[in-house]
């Protein structure tokens, strides 16, 4: 469709006279087209101007699709001479702004479809202004090492587009503010000073061509007043100074401002690789809540220098600075992408409307906000463009008087003036109601509870510990500090719950961070409250890592659990970044880890999830690990030997891993085994031998998941269970594996086999070895050898592990121990492949009557969850004396008993039943 054909609105016209002097010139216009023309010329003085000068032009532009006739503008817009380039770029300036005004006025193009325009026109004009610049210098040789063909990218130099320009939502006249930097790493090092007093020459004159007002008017105002230290900086500056500024120095409007930033002109591939490199700057990897106040001091700022923030008064209101104006959205906006999208990359657009679309898709703000925001920001950016289109003028203030009044409501296509200033009132106060609320901070309160002997003395301690060392990080705690006292009064026994929090902040290495996020967020301190008055354990665990509290405010924190598939695969999309080098994986993944790790212990605290669920996410979060990992790692290790010779390898999941019993505290029983001729060698730039291949890949496994990095630790890995134990090698071959499993291997050695599964590695081979265990499974085997070998076995483990009292639920007869290894006798008695203990004790077995595997199964069942529990609540043995009333209770909640002598009596009852019946079938027959 033509341009006219879409025309579906029109001003009306203020100044008939001017109206009609500017159709006398444009006879060829008729009905739509015609009172388009009218309306825009009867209310703008500068538009009817440039009707006059462009009107054969217009013609064609009329009967042209609008995206067409500015392509071919753009296409226009080349470098050129110094004498031809300025007047070349302000009548171009002149034809944009005609057609994005009328396909402004029209309702031809959205908002972005407006501001797109000017901002692409921006991108080419600076680009021919820097590279018409830099040409006479280059082709005099001036430039060390460059010629007249580097011209193509600017011989280096970048010009990186901030604030609304970056954004591509410039206004209709709008300054374009910018920070020039050239690429030093391009030049010998004794060549750079020279190369920055070109560089900065060429931008000062491109600013020149951009900026000078002349007969023709201007192209754009500049503003390079962003960089790095303005006031003592050259306006051009290497990307070297400018990564260690922002390193060393960078501050919160800057990292703000960043968030727009866009490469626009010049040497692109530079600009692109300076905001990738300080991406750490701009998107800090935690949730930043420090940015609100910050962000808030910079607002406060702005109003107090401005004035008339406070003003309800709407003659001459800033529609950009004011008190529900554009700045205030933009700001609402730009802050909660920067505390979240460090964590999450697709916060990170540039635009005002999709932030906000993409904040409501992830949960920071409802829907229903993001709605409002980006409708009343769509009809401030009318009123502002209106404002500008006038006379081209840089100015955000509405008028001043009724004349004004009228002209502008005439502008956007109406003539109630009343009707408009009553709308734009109420669109006022909605916005600044919709966004204040997220920068005012609650005031603090005073403890309205009665504080204990403890308490004082603890709060007295705490003003020394290392989180509390800033003054900015007392002010934050003195605001939080009032609610966990009252969220520490509803705890079983309050003080203590108190000690309990001092366990976290006393391993807290920074207050700042982590005080804010709980200013914010007061849900937090209702779980940090939750944590420290039942689990000492996950309380300190915080104080090391605080960080996985993000996770709670992150959205999906309380959701229904994914499920192994797809928390592999997120793990996995996560990993395959490129932008991260095997060292940042590592990390990565165990942030990833800490995070869901944390999440199944609030949950497994809070009674959101039983006894079985537990059991299934820890394992689930444990197996997605070694898939992604096993990944990350073998690329790597191939990277340097080549890839894995032979059919590959799989690892294998033993003990609690393999059925599907792992908790809190839980490390991986793992077995490697591979599939690959004696004789065969790696192909790559180190090749080895293939079982030297595999021995060291098993160690770089191991060494993947439980090396500490900065972000700790994935898993401990124990590989005891490989053929041979210790003595045996690192990776077991698939020959070999077969080989010991049917000739050398022990009776203990097939107990542990009742319960592999693999994990990671060939689909096929993985097959392989499940028919085979299976196979060995299913043997013959004499009944007596089985008990006889089991009997020993347990007499050993009484000697080295003897039972330390009633609490002690895993060690002696009929413990958690044993009731799994007669379990696993019972598989390997059967033949059956089954893992669980639950189906284990379900099979037929010689001597073991219904009533045997019942009171088997109802005391594993109450291992298991006090198993569960303990491993949450205490890194120590268990003792129900030492975890405080809140783990008690949450232990009794786990148990369904009423009392600590209730579950006393029935863990030694079930004890007692258990063991009775293990001894009873493995005595020998008298």
């Amino acid at each position: 469709m033509t341009f006219s054909q879409k025309i579906t609105c029109t001003p009306l016209p203020f100044d008939p006279e001017m109206a009609s002097e500017a159709l006398r010139h444009l006879p060829w216009a008729t009905g739509p087209t015609k009172d388009l023309l009218a309306g825009t010329a009867g209310c703008s003085p500068y538009l009817a101007g440039l009707m006059a000068r462009h009107g054969d032009w217009l013609e064609e532009v009329m009967d042209t699709d609008p995206e067409a006739a500015l392509d071919s503008v753009l296409d226009g817009v080349t470098p050129g001479s110094h004498a031809e380039t300025p007047v070349a770029l302000r009548l171009a300036k002149q034809k944009v702004s005609l057609l994005v005004a009328l396909a402004d006025l029209g309702g031809v193009w959205t908002l972005e479809e407006v501001t797109g325009g000017l901002s692409r026109f921006a991108d080419r004009a600076l680009d021919a202004a820097l590279k018409t610049a830099l040409l006479p210098d280059l082709s005099r040789g001036k430039f060390p090492g460059q010629t007249a063909d580097d011209i193509k990218d600017a011989a280096g130099l970048v010009a990186i587009a901030m604030g609304k320009m970056g954004a591509g939502e410039l206004n209709y006249s709008s300054d374009i503010d910018l920070i020039c930097l050239f690429d030093d790493q391009r030049f010998d090092p004794e060549d750079v000073g020279t190369v920055r007093t070109l560089q900065a020459k060429a931008v000062r004159r491109a600013m020149s061509y951009l900026s000078d007002l002349t007969g023709d008017g201007y192209v754009f105002r500049t503003d390079l007043r962003l960089r790095p230290d303005p006031s003592a900086t050259p306006v051009a500056i290497s990307v070297s100074a400018a990564e260690r500024y922002y390193e060393a120095l960078g501050r919160t409007w800057e990292r703000a401002a960043f968030v727009k930033a866009r490469p626009a002109a010049g040497a692109i591939a530079v600009g692109r690789r300076f905001l990738k490199d300080i991406r750490p700057f701009i998107w800090r990897r935690h949730l930043d809540f420090t940015t609100v106040q910050d962000i808030q001091d910079i607002l406060q700022k702005i109003r107090d220098h401005k004035g008339q923030y406070d003003t309800d008064i709407l003659d001459g209101r800033n529609v950009k600075l004011c008190r529900g104006g554009i700045r205030e959205i933009e700001f609402f906006t730009q802050t909660q992408q920067l505390i979240a999208g460090g964590r999450d990359k697709s916060l990170r657009m540039r635009g005002t409307r999709a932030g906000l679309q993409g904040l409501a898709e992830k949960g920071w703000i409802t829907s229903e906000i993001a709605t409002e925001l980006s409708r009343d920001y769509g009809r401030l950016r009318d009123l502002e463009h209106r404002a500008q289109m006038i006379q081209d003028t840089q100015t955000h203030h509405l008028p001043q008087t009724d004349a004004g009044w009228q002209r502008m409501a005439m502008f956007l296509g109406a003539d109630d003036v009343p009707a408009l200033q009553a709308e734009l009132r109420e669109l006022f106060h909605r916005v600044h109601e919709l966004t204040e609320s997220f920068f005012t901070p609650s005031p603090a309160q005073k403890p309205e509870t009665e504080i204990s002997e403890t308490t004082s003395t603890l709060i007295a301690r705490w003003r020394a510990y290392p989180a509390l060392r800033s003054r900015r990080a007392q002010g934050l705690f003195d605001r939080v500090l009032p609610r966990l006292l009252q969220g520490f009064e509803k705890a079983a026994n309050k003080d203590e719950a108190i000690v309990q929090f001092d366990g976290f902040l006393k391993g807290l290495p920074a207050g700042v961070q982590v005080f804010s996020l709980f200013d914010a967020n007061p849900q937090l301190i209702d779980l940090m409250v939750d944590i420290s008055s039942t689990s000492p354990a996950l309380a300190v665990y915080l104080g090391a890592h605080p960080e996985v509290l993000d996770a709670v405010i992150g959205g999906a924190f309380f959701q229904h659990w994914p499920g192994r598939e797809a928390l592999t695969a997120d793990l996995t999309a996560r990993l395959s970044d490129p932008d991260l080098d095997f060292e940042r994986k590592l990390d990565t993944a165990r942030a990833w880890k800490k995070d869901w790790h944390f999440r199944i212990g609030v949950h497994q605290l809070r009674g959101l999830i039983g006894t079985a669920q537990a059991f299934e996410e820890y394992s689930d979060l444990a197996e997605a690990v070694l898939a992604a990992m096993w990944t990350v790692i073998c690329d790597e290790f191939a990277r340097k030997h080549g890839p894995l010779p032979g059919r590959g390898a799989v690892v294998l999941g033993m003990g609690s891993l393999g059925a599907r019993q792992l908790n809190a505290r839980s490390d991986l029983d793992l077995i490697m085994i591979y599939d690959a001729p004696a004789d065969a060698e790696s192909v790559g730039p180190k090749p080895l031998p293939s079982r030297t291949y595999y021995a060291r890949l098993t160690k770089a496994l191991v060494t993947g998941l439980s090396v500490q990095t900065a972000g700790g630790t994935l898993y401990e890995v124990d590989m005891r269970l490989r053929p041979s134990g210790r003595q045996g090698p690192a990776a077991a071959s698939w020959t070999a594996f077969q080989s010991y499993q049917q000739t050398d291997a022990w009776t203990w050695e097939h107990l542990a086999l009742t319960r592999a599964r693999p994990m990671a590695g060939d689909a096929s081979l993985a097959a392989d070895i499940d028919a085979f265990r299976e196979t060995v499974l299913a043997a013959p085997r004499l009944r007596e050898d089985v008990f006889r070998d089991l009997s020993e076995m347990r007499a050993r483990l009484a000697a080295a592990k003897p039972r330390r009292g009633n609490w002690d639920f895993a060690a002696g007869a009929g413990g958690l121990q044993d009731v799994e290894l007669f379990a696993q006798a019972m598989a390997l008695l059967a033949g059956s492949p089954c893992r669980t203990v639950e189906d284990q004790l379900a099979l037929d077995c010689e001597g073991v009557s219904a009533e045997d595997r019942a009171a088997l199964l109802s005391a594993h069942q109450i291992f298991s969850a006090i198993k569960l529990s303990a491993r949450l609540l205490t890194d120590q043995p268990l003792n129900p004396d030492a975890l405080g009333q809140g783990g008690r209770d949450v232990l009794l909640h786990e148990t369904g008993q009423d009392s600590l002598a209730a579950l006393e009596a029935m863990l030694t009852e079930r004890t007692e039943a258990a063991a009775a019946v293990i001894n009873r079938v493995l005595a020998p027959p008298s």
